[in-house]
């Protein structure tokens, strides 16, 4: 059975990840560290095959612990996989660049992080992340119009789009189709779906960036005053994708 140190400071998430591995058979969770500092000592001390290592934590963050255990643990040996919100190319760079095997952006599903862990074991190379042209544009957008990547609808609205754009229909079945969907992707519920893309949107409104809104689309589409409804700028996005190619 192989070994994982997990290091985050989620309690939740560490908790969600551990009582998950402890029924498996392939993979243990062998200790857990909610700060950067308890992180190196547990993984100098144990030397786990595994460490899947948070970005933004307490103490030390996850870039200072790659820097501190490069010449700690035997890279042939031990593998590190970065799960974190913080999903944008300088990033991922920054974490590959520093030791960083594989990049998991969260939110992700339990059975996903474990068929990354497997794909390792069966010697499957080049699994680190590459974001495809369409992912770049809709994060273009995203930041220009203020939704921040830390947030869960951020994951759940850029997946919304993406699936409207392989199948435009999809957007009329918001409900029935396309929250059920995301939710199963992300092993959550529809209606936790549809808060969360409404929170992102409502954010995006409240930083008051309404002109970039307005020049991304090259025409005034809202007010100030005015907000789309999910359905709306999910289609607003995926159209503009369409029209450019993407």
């Amino acid at each position: 059975m192989k070994s994982i140190v997990l290091v985050d400071d989620s309690l939740t998430l560490t908790k969600e990840i551990t009582e998950f591995f402890s029924k498996d058979n392939d993979f243990e969770v062998v200790a857990v560290a909610n700060d950067g500092l308890d992180g190196i000592a547990k993984i100098e001390s144990l030397k786990p095959d595994y460490i899947l290592l948070d970005i933004v934590m307490p103490e030390l963050d996850g870039f200072g612990v790659l820097n501190e255990i490069k010449y700690k643990i035997d890279k042939s040996k031990t593998t590190i996989i970065m799960i974190s919100q913080l999903v944008s190319d300088g990033f991922i760079n920054k974490a590959m660049k520093n030791g960083a095997d594989y990049f998991l952006a969260k939110p992700f599903t339990l059975n996903s992080l474990k068929n990354r862990l497997l794909e390792f074991e069966n010697g499957v190379e080049e699994v680190k992340v590459k974001r495809s042209p369409l992912d770049e544009k809709i994060a273009n957008i995203f930041i220009s119009v203020g939704i921040p990547a830390h947030i869960k609808g951020y994951q759940f609205l850029r997946e919304a789009i993406k699936m409207a754009v392989d199948n435009p229909e999809i957007i009329n079945s918001i409900t029935k189709r396309l929250y059920p969907s995301i939710a199963e992707k992300f092993d959550t519920t529809p209606s936790k779906v549809e808060r969360a893309i409404r929170h992102a949107i409502e954010v995006a409104w409240n930083r008051g960036k309404i002109e970039n809104i307005n020049q991304i689309f090259g025409i005034k589409v809202y007010s100030s005053n005015e907000k789309p409804t999910n359905g709306e700028f999910i289609a607003l996005v995926a159209d503009k994708m369409l029209i450019e190619g993407a």
